[in-house]
């Protein structure tokens, strides 16, 4: 099997099954596929200047599912988290999931380790924190995104 594609933005693998990233290019839908990647889940806006063209057609001549949850990254709701969640826990694996920056990713990913898998807040902290602190003094949408990591489940 190939090697991650470290070099896609904001690369990450989180376990096995999990990759993460910011924006994916044409070029590497093929190298998604190499690494065995069956699922891919988008959360950025396919309005957004750096969107993939038509991904899901891409991503579907290689074999590989597509699911994509466009994220207004001035408004992340739950109706969002929840579809992210059963997405990723759902979906074919291996899942690899990305938006622009990997900002939204890892917001997501530290709410479902915290409240879903059990992982020490602390611990779900850090690996958001390899990407992005959304703290709100980045930029005007990190205190959306701060009362959004915030959230805890009803």
């Amino acid at each position: 099997m190939a090697s991650d594609p470290a070099d896609i933005r904001a690369w990450q693998r989180l376990d096995s099954q999990t990759t993460t990233s910011g924006r994916i290019e044409e070029k590497d839908v093929a190298r998604l596929a190499a690494i065995g990647v069956r699922h891919v889940v988008n959360l950025a806006l396919e309005t957004h200047p750096e969107a993939l063209a038509e991904e899901g057609a891409k991503l579907a001549a290689h074999g590989i599912a597509y699911t994509h949850i466009p994220v207004p990254f001035d408004a992340p709701g739950e109706d969002h988290f929840a579809a992210f969640a059963a997405a990723v826990e759902q979906g074919p694996h291996p899942v690899h999931v990305h938006c622009i920056m990997n900002w939204r990713v890892s917001a997501f990913f530290y709410r479902l380790n915290r409240d879903r898998r059990g992982m020490p807040e602390a611990q779900a902290r850090a690996l958001m924190e390899r990407q992005w602190s959304p703290d709100g003094k980045d930029r005007p949408e990190a205190a959306v995104w701060a009362d959004f990591i915030a959230r805890k489940p009803a």
